[in-house]
């Protein structure tokens, strides 16, 4: 039997809690997504269109190196991937996370957190930009409303 993991990225925590709800009602590894420079708080200003997210978020191409080399995925069968919705879809990080590992073989789950934004517009980004790789439903989610979510996708 095949193992899970919940790879995400988190800015504020928010993601991260959701993300270790997730972890313990699934029994799964937990592996946080990190990039090599951290983002302060004046990288993250989103009015700001100098700040480094809004450089990032307004460049398709934009990879962020990660803290981390290539995670190997060979034990795990299925994989969350979590993250806070920036500009309506995935951080850029997120994308250099999904381009450095082999995913072969493996089902995806996405989950995001979101101030205001839905989930419909990411979803379809991450197919667009990584048709390859095997999605199933994701969804928005908040700390306390994840366990069951997780279990369900588990088994849709």
């Amino acid at each position: 039997m095949s193992k899970t993991l919940v790879a995400y990225f988190s800015a504020s925590g928010v993601t991260e809690a959701v993300a270790k709800e997730i972890a313990e009602a699934t029994g799964a590894d937990l592996h946080e997504i990190r990039p090599a420079q951290p983002y302060t708080a004046a990288d993250l200003d989103w009015r700001d269109k100098q700040s480094r997210c809004t450089k990032e978020m307004t460049n398709p191409a934009a990879r962020p190196a990660l803290a981390e080399p290539k995670l190997n995925l060979s034990a795990y069968g299925t994989v969350f991937i979590g993250f806070p919705i920036w500009w309506g879809v995935e951080p850029r990080v997120v994308d250099t996370f999904l381009e450095s590992c082999d995913f072969s073989g493996k089902t995806l789950i996405p989950f995001a957190t979101s101030g205001g934004s839905g989930m419909d517009y990411a979803e379809n980004n991450l197919k667009q930009f990584h048709p390859a790789l095997s999605w199933h439903k994701g969804a928005l989610l908040r700390k306390g409303g994840a366990a069951e979510w997780a279990k369900n996708a588990m088994h849709a």
